[in-house]
């Protein structure tokens, strides 16, 4: 149990920066209204982490069922954790000085930002296995179709800049 515990406080860090960054970013374009050009698409974005952050958050005790813990898989989560900070750090840069605003920023970076949303997507396979077998067994077959048509979806987005069809994905 121990381990456990040293595991979930090292994945409450980081996940605690991800909201932060977020949350500040948030709070910036409140602050400073006419600084930055807020855009819708890139604000529905920012709600969609943060949900899947907290959604991440809440089933991560499914971890406390696993009795042995390897470094290697030590390692692999808190790597997987980096990639939601990424992401969270690709929605908000420290500066916009060489965008027009969010939603030239947003499009500019789309490659980055949905390869990374597909690769969180595709690596929660092997992080769902670590919780076990059963566990993944006991989330259907939907599950893999979610993740695996999810990332596909992103992989779509990384290369159109249809606003249509980037509303629709986020929503």
């Amino acid at each position: 149990m121990e381990t456990f515990a040293h595991i979930k406080t090292v994945i409450a860090i980081i996940l605690t920066l991800s909201v932060a960054h977020l949350l500040k970013g948030a709070v910036k374009l409140v602050q400073h209204p006419g600084r930055e050009k807020a855009y819708y698409l890139h604000l529905l974005w920012v709600f969609y982490i943060f949900i899947m952050l907290i959604h991440f958050w809440w089933w991560e005790v499914m971890l406390e069922t696993k009795l042995s813990w390897t470094f290697p898989e030590y390692l692999f989560i808190i790597g997987y954790i980096m990639l939601y900070f990424v992401i969270c750090a690709l929605l908000f840069p420290d500066d916009l000085k060489d965008y027009t605003g969010f939603e030239d920023y947003f499009f500019s970076r789309r490659k980055w930002f949905f390869g990374v949303l597909a690769i969180i997507f595709l690596v929660d396979f092997a992080y769902t296995l670590l919780k076990g077998k059963d566990y993944l067994h006991q989330l259907g077959p939907e599950y893999p179709v979610r993740n695996i048509s999810h990332a596909i979806l992103c992989g779509i987005a990384a290369f159109t800049t249809n606003r249509k069809f980037h509303t629709v994905m986020v929503i």
